[in-house]
């Protein structure tokens, strides 16, 4: 089986081509202004064309307005769109809308978590199982945090989907083998501070995901 690979918040031209030399299928840029990985959308621009047309653009909010979504959507040329604490209607409406493919991030801690992923059949194409960060925290992803990864154990998914949460390059091929992932996607697991990303520990998590 062949698992994709999305980096996400990348920031430099030296770990967007770590990720693209290495064989990433998604690079993710974030529009998020709290989050340390944020970019201006000329910093967008720049890093969009470094971009092979095989490998796609993914967009990261957390419930954007309109104006958001199509400044970032024309600066960082997306192909996607992942939307995080966004309702499956607005969802469907941002999807309609942009005619991007949309990701739609799931929060999960127990269980009864997953349920909103069925939420989100004709509103998205592809669920991103993500772990639920402490309750007020700033950021909704991109702290490290893991979920129980036996809480996908026999779970009928709704809709394709990928694996994020607390990845890194010494526990993603037990990730993959244990919940069955097609997809994973990393950010502060391939960084040496928040939103600095690492362009070895980048190499390193594409070559486990390979091996």
């Amino acid at each position: 089986m062949t698992v994709a690979v999305k980096i996400c918040g990348l920031s430099t031209p030296a770990t967007l081509d770590a990720a693209i030399g290495g064989g990433a299928a998604h690079v993710g840029f974030v529009f998020f202004s709290p989050s340390p990985r944020n970019l201006s959308f000329d910093r967008a621009a720049q890093l969009a064309e470094r971009v092979p047309g095989h490998i796609d653009r993914v967009g990261v909010f957390v419930d954007p307005d309109d104006e958001l979504l199509a400044r970032a959507i024309e600066a960082g040329r997306l192909a996607a769109v992942q939307l995080h604490k966004t309702p499956p209607a607005r969802a469907a409406a941002i999807r309609a809308r942009f005619d991007r493919a949309l990701w739609a991030a799931v929060a999960v801690k127990t269980r009864a978590d997953l349920d909103a992923a069925r939420g989100f059949i004709g509103a998205a194409d592809r669920i991103l199982y993500d772990a639920k960060t402490p309750e007020g925290a700033a950021l909704p992803g991109g702290m490290g945090v893991r979920f129980d990864w036996s809480l996908l154990d026999g779970f009928a998914h709704p809709l394709p989907w990928a694996l994020s949460g607390g990845l890194d390059p010494a526990n993603v091929r037990e990730a993959i083998r244990r919940t069955g992932a097609e997809t994973v996607d990393i950010s502060s697991g391939v960084e040496s501070a928040p939103g600095v990303k690492d362009t070895a520990k980048i190499a390193a998590f594409l070559a486990a995901v390979a091996a």
